[in-house]
């Protein structure tokens, strides 16, 4: 049996995307198909749709998602028809030297499910970070699935699966925010400002928030920051400085993705600080910075992929400290809109006029 379902498609480089007819097939072994209740509009799917991540179009866009499993394939056993889930892009194989090790969050051999979703006419289709889920059923390998308490909201729910679990992670997972900690966070988008809560979960007590929007800053202040600047106004670096006693922050996270903004963060932080890279940049960026300056200031330099979650252990995990009343994820909703509305979110997004749309089923 075949699932047909509309859904929104990048066909061509650039083009704005558009809402076709998808054809989803029923689960193989390994495999879960999902019937989609709410999927979070993300900079990513806008990246596919210009051609930043490859060229293999049509993508099937949409990743950031949650629902209910519908039907399991053989040798399925983590979940089962009726399961509330979060979809996630780094299904972990178990198997290769990261995960053997102990450390399946690096998995080297993440995996999506084998059949490929298509058009009407057969066209396979590339699903956004093996997911596809601007579509009200999807396929997915079964390791994509995360089980969580029913009880949260699906438009909450699914942030879990891209931008917000990246921000949060990079505080908590990478940067490893302590108690007590100094930490400035530079990017007040999605990512950055969910790095701004994952700070204050753990225990953060200065927590400073750079961006060049003013509104931005706000939501920030929203999310937790004790402090904003506005690097328009003059130079963030010298700011932070101030604003922790001279030395600069324990923990630096750019959520930008720009050499200059990295380069901010570096200098921002205090001697044996650490700085945290989540923003994505392009593959034609490069950094300059003195080599005597890397080995004279020591700390440590990491780059936080997914915010180094283990989507198994981390989900439950936080949407429990979410339905606690804990984590207030619903702050990053912005709006809710329809399946045909995702270019215009687009927009919106690229504005800086919403920290997430997200379409709902």
């Amino acid at each position: 049996m075949t699932h047909s379902v509309p859904g929104v498609i990048a066909r061509e480089k650039g083009a704005p995307v558009e809402v076709a007819t998808i054809l989803v097939p029923e689960p193989g072994p390994g495999e879960a198909l999902v019937r989609i209740q709410a999927c979070g509009v993300c900079h990513t799917d806008l990246h596919y749709r210009e051609g930043g991540i490859g060229d293999d179009f049509p993508y099937f866009l949409g990743h950031e998602a949650a629902g209910v499993v519908e039907a399991v394939g053989d040798d399925v056993t983590d979940v089962a028809p009726g399961d509330f889930v979060v979809l996630n892009w780094r299904a972990v194989c178990g198997q290769c030297r990261a995960c053997r090790r102990g450390r399946p969050w690096y998995c080297f051999s993440t995996h999506n499910a084998k059949q490929k979703m298509t058009l009407e006419d057969g066209t396979p289709l590339s699903a956004a970070l093996g997911i596809g889920a601007f579509a009200g059923k999807t396929l997915v390998a079964a390791g994509q699935c995360t089980k969580v308490n029913p009880a949260a909201r699906p438009e909450v729910a699914g942030l879990l699966g891209c931008g917000v679990m990246a921000g949060l992670g990079a505080a908590l997972n990478t940067g490893q925010v302590g108690r007590g900690d100094s930490v400035a966070v530079i990017g007040c988008g999605g990512v950055g400002d969910a790095a701004v809560m994952g700070a204050r979960l753990a225990g953060a007590a200065r927590i400073i928030a750079v961006d060049v929007d003013d509104r931005k800053l706000e939501w920030a202040r929203q999310c937790g920051a004790t402090d904003v600047v506005n690097s328009r106004s003059g130079d963030p670096v010298e700011r932070i400085r101030e604003l922790t006693g001279g030395f600069g922050a324990d923990v630096v996270i750019e959520a930008v993705g720009r050499p200059e903004t990295y380069q901010q963060a570096f200098y921002a932080r205090d001697l044996a600080g650490t700085v945290v890279l989540v923003g994505v940049p392009t593959p034609d960026m490069r950094l300059d910075l003195p080599l005597l300056d890397v080995f004279g200031r020591g700390g440590a330099l990491k780059s936080s992929w997914y915010g180094d979650c283990l989507p198994s252990r981390d989900f439950p995990m936080l949407i429990d400290l979410h339905l606690d009343g804990r984590l207030p994820l619903e702050r990053f909703v912005s709006e809710t809109l329809p399946l045909d509305d995702v270019e215009k979110a687009f927009g919106k997004m690229e504005r800086g006029e919403v920290l997430r749309s997200v379409v709902v089923f």
